[in-house]
């Protein structure tokens, strides 16, 4: 199935919990990767299980976009890293 993108949040402190140096990584919605390539990268990316990466890939093709991860600037933009390797468009925001 072709189409995808996704996001979530697997974050290193708590949801919501307005942290003030809390960054996010969003992942974005493309149409030139499979659902299977997306959650693949996402399993290494935050370290999440399969269910968790349905998910996330399932909201960013659905919404447009998601929070993948929660965290320190670093480790967001090292998330980001790892889901440009195979071409996925993200951003790293606070």
């Amino acid at each position: 199935m072709a189409g995808t993108v996704a996001v979530g949040a697997k974050k290193t402190a708590k949801p919501d919990e307005g942290v003030a140096d809390e960054w996010r990584t969003v992942l974005f919605n493309c149409d030139c990767h499979t659902f299977d390539e997306v959650e693949r990268q996402l399993i290494k990316a935050i370290r999440c299980t399969l269910a968790r990466a349905r998910q996330i890939s399932m909201e960013v093709h659905t919404k447009g976009s998601a929070v993948v991860y929660r965290g320190p600037r670093e480790r967001c933009e090292a998330v980001a890293m790892m889901l440009e390797d195979i071409g996925l468009i993200v951003k790293v925001t606070k």
